[in-house]
């Protein structure tokens, strides 16, 4: 097994010889010239069988897990009962159909404009054992549903696990292809960084409308596998023609996160640490200069990070702070002019972030020696820097961002605008396989791919 390991990652140090050399001359890197033939950029129709509602009166539907608290050994699963509460409680176990334990959760409904949501349904879980498999049941007599969920390693710095890495997915047809593929790749949790169903390019009671479709055309992944949640602008729903001015309130209601097991203040920004990964959420679109809380708690998180316990240190964000694509450019400056030196001085491995419709992938670059005096206004080879990652292609209605800024600057190692996904596979403390696949007319391709050194290690 050691020895396949080692012939694995033999092969991709090889294939990423001539982007290191690039990396070491300071050159740009690859805009590639592939364009599909996507499906058009719609919403799919209502009546679609991906929205399908499950039967049986009143039965759970919108099912989704998430991590419960800090280390992984809880889980919070959440649904939503249409007709009335109906039982609160979710009955689980280690064998299918054997429920031994039963807990009671919590149980609400919002209104947005004249839309008034079903019952939401969150119950958090704790004290289950480390990488196993548990069934559970929500929900009453015929209208019961059962699903299942993986608990994963113990944190240990050498647990390999692998991670799905979704953005701005939406509800379209592209949308669905890249939920199928992330499906089929064998990862196990989703690091989702932001834009989940692009309700808010809806009006009054169609907003939450969407809401409720999107919640069940993703049910097929995120019944049974965690999705870490990190908030985008298609989250906002600030609507004031509509009465709506409490930003992310459809989000907020729905999607639960462990923010206080962190010790954050608020459920936009939070980290998880799961097998050798620690995890850090953060919120674009919340305060975050310097005095604000969401600056103060990363202050202390950073603090907090054990390389020794979990050397693979992730950021999630919706803006990226390094993007090249005349869509949202520069967006990202003043989270980066804040937080870079930050993730640098920490040495964060990899920033993944969404918000851009394309793909892009770059080198090890930075610019903390910036300010507006000194004139050293372009970023340069930082081997201390993380690797950024743009994927927001996951589908969205608002359709690709092709137009590339020209020339390709010097810290972009690739980019593309099609739709896809990408996985993280975490094999040790020192090393990771990345890629990211290309969703080409319905067939999942690997398209770029490189081996991830541990910073710490």
């Amino acid at each position: 097994m050691e020895r396949r390991v080692q012939t694995m990652l033999l092969k991709f140090v090889l294939a990423s010889f001539v982007l290191l050399v690039s990396i070491r001359d300071g050159s740009a890197g690859i805009t590639s010239s592939f364009i599909r033939s996507e499906w058009p950029a719609v919403d799919i129709p209502l009546d679609h069988e991906a929205f399908a509602v499950p039967k049986g009166y009143n039965a759970p539907q919108q099912v989704h897990i998430t991590q419960g608290d800090y280390d992984g050994k809880a889980v919070i699963i959440s649904w939503v009962t249409p007709d009335e509460p109906g039982p609160n409680h979710v009955q689980y176990g280690t064998s299918e159909s054997k429920f031994q334990t039963s807990l009671e959760g919590t149980v609400t409904n919002y209104t947005f404009y004249e839309y008034k949501s079903g019952y939401i349904h969150h119950c958090v879980i704790e004290g289950l054992e480390y990488k196993t498999k548990y069934y559970y049941r929500i929900g009453s007599g015929d209208s019961s549903r059962e699903f299942w969920f993986e608990t994963p390693p113990k944190v240990d710095p050498d647990a390999s696990y692998k991670f799905g890495i979704i953005g701005d997915l939406g509800q379209t047809f592209n949308s669905l292809s890249t939920l199928e593929h992330y499906i089929q790749s064998g990862a196990e949790t989703v690091l989702f960084v932001g834009d989940l169903c692009y309700a808010d390019r809806y009006e009054y009671n169609d907003v939450g409308l969407r809401w409720d479709t999107w919640g069940r055309f993703v049910e097929r992944s995120t019944a049974y596998h965690p999705w870490i949640w990190a908030a985008g602008n298609h989250e906002i729903d600030y609507m004031p023609y509509m009465g709506e001015v409490v930003p992310f309130k459809n989000f907020l209601y729905r999607y639960t996160t462990p923010y206080l097991a962190s010790n954050s203040s608020n459920p936009l920004w939070y980290a998880v640490r799961r097998a050798s990964a620690h995890i850090i959420v953060l919120s674009s679109y919340s305060p975050f200069v310097k005095y604000t809380p969401q600056y103060m708690w990363l202050q202390e998180e950073l603090k907090r990070v054990d390389r020794e316990k979990t050397p693979w240190l992730i950021v999630l964000m919706h803006v990226p702070l390094y993007n090249s694509n005349g869509a949202h450019y520069m967006e990202g400056e003043s989270m980066r002019s804040v937080f870079e030196s930050w993730f640098i001085k920490y040495k964060v491995d990899v920033i993944f972030a969404g918000h851009v419709h394309a793909y892009e992938r770059s080198y090890r670059f930075s610019n903390i020696d910036y300010n507006i005096t000194n004139g050293n206004r372009y970023p340069l080879p930082d081997k201390s820097a993380p690797v950024y990652i743009t994927v927001g292609d996951g589908g969205n209605q608002e359709g690709l961002a092709s137009k590339f800024l020209d020339p390709q600057p010097e810290y972009s190692a690739f980019r593309e605008a099609s739709y896809g996904h990408s996985t993280l596979e975490i094999k040790n403390r020192t090393h990771a396989i990345y890629h990211w696949n290309r969703n080409d007319d319905g067939k999942k391709v690997p398209t770029d791919s490189f081996v991830l050194h541990n910073q710490y290690w």
